[in-house]
């Protein structure tokens, strides 16, 4: 049995390229998820995994689409090596019913890594140009100045901390962060 997992990171994006692909692949069945690569637990995995038997294939769209570091692709492919279940990556040509595709298997995840990898550099890079040039990085934050002087002055006057977070629309550790204990 071909069985097909699909994967998107946010709900801004699309699975029906991925869709589209598993289904002219072949597959009788197809699980998804919008979760990050780097999430362990994603719903849709656990059931495709949970229906393949020996002798079936687990199709995918792009290696990238499964996890985010070669140790766990590696892994994620041995136990299914181990189960007697075959690997098929569409886009990158892998095929672990074969030894040339598990070889190839191999330099893809690391590729995989590497890319990763890759990102994660220009992004740091990018955040300290960022830096450098006096741009504020990160989110907006959610206590402006005049929010930390309005709550130290509720506070004074005897406000609860629950009703002045509410009121400011922040949560109580947020709150607490800004203005703790210890100077009121």
């Amino acid at each position: 049995m071909h069985i097909g997992y699909a994967r998107v990171s946010t709900a801004e994006q699309s699975l029906d390229l991925q869709l589209d692909a598993l289904h002219q692949a072949g597959c009788e069945q197809i699980y998804s998820d919008c979760a990050s690569g780097s999430k362990p637990n994603r719903p849709g995995l656990t059931a495709a995994l949970s229906h393949l038997r020996p002798d079936d294939v687990l199709i995918i769209w792009k290696l990238d689409r499964l996890g985010r570091t070669v140790k766990s692709l590696v892994d994620f492919v041995g136990d299914l090596a181990d189960r007697r279940i075959h690997f098929r990556s569409l886009t990158d040509g892998i095929d672990t019913s074969t030894p040339t595709g598990r070889f190839f298997f191999h330099i893809m995840a690391s590729l995989a890594q590497m890319e990763r990898e890759l990102i994660v550099e220009r992004t740091q890079a990018g955040l300290a140009a960022a830096r450098q040039r006096g741009r504020p990085v990160g989110r907006k934050r959610r206590m402006t100045p005049s929010k930390v002087q309005s709550a130290r002055q509720l506070l004074l006057s005897g406000v609860p901390p629950r009703e002045v977070a509410r009121n400011l629309g922040v949560s109580i550790p947020t709150l607490y962060r800004w203005i703790p204990a210890s100077s009121r």
